[in-house]
């Protein structure tokens, strides 16, 4: 009965976006919407840190699920809506990966369908694919094999990943104290 007759006590209506990523000015935005009030908390991104969480699921096993953590102030994303958590963290490296090189002005945006529109609107991505020749359309214009076949590449990609022996980027901003 309160799920037909009062769905709002069940349900609650999405208010906005939850966090923002922003690659042009560098910062994370985690937003926050309390009685029709907004507060927003910013913090670049070099101050976060990614972290595997491991929680058991129902019969006890381990599922693991990525979050960025502010290392100074109460700011924290968990990256369940985007990448559902699992027992293998390949995905989940995979997706910080993914993360670290959108937030990289230096480089140009991830070559995925998601950013094709996007990509002259970037001045380092904009630079890199007419130095390359990369056709704008790449992704549009692409056959529906060619597209499975791409697929498939990124997909075993992510399989060799190999996030934990490479070179810790994040040690040039901070100081890590045992």
């Amino acid at each position: 009965m309160i799920i037909h007759k009062f769905p709002r006590l069940w349900v609650k209506p999405g208010k906005g976006p939850k966090w923002e990523l922003n690659r042009r000015t560098g910062m994370i935005t985690l937003f926050e919407y309390r009685r029709k009030k907004v507060t927003e908390k910013r913090a670049p991104f070099q101050e976060f840190d990614a972290y595997i969480n491991t929680t058991p699921d129902r019969q006890g096993l381990p599922m693991n699920g990525l979050s960025l953590e502010h290392r100074y102030e109460d700011i924290r994303i968990f990256f369940g809506d985007i990448q559902p958590p699992d027992r293998n963290t390949q995905q989940l490296c995979a997706l910080w990966d993914f993360i670290q090189n959108y937030m990289d002005t230096s480089r140009p945006l991830p070559d995925a369908p998601l950013f094709e529109e996007h990509r002259r609107n970037d001045p380092t991505t904009a630079e890199h694919d007419q130095a390359t020749g990369r056709n704008p359309r790449y992704w549009i214009d692409m056959d529906e094999d060619t597209f499975k076949k791409e697929q498939m590449l990124m997909r075993s990609r992510v399989n060799v990943i190999n996030t934990f022996s490479r070179t810790n980027l994040m040690a040039q901003y901070v100081e890590y104290r045992v």
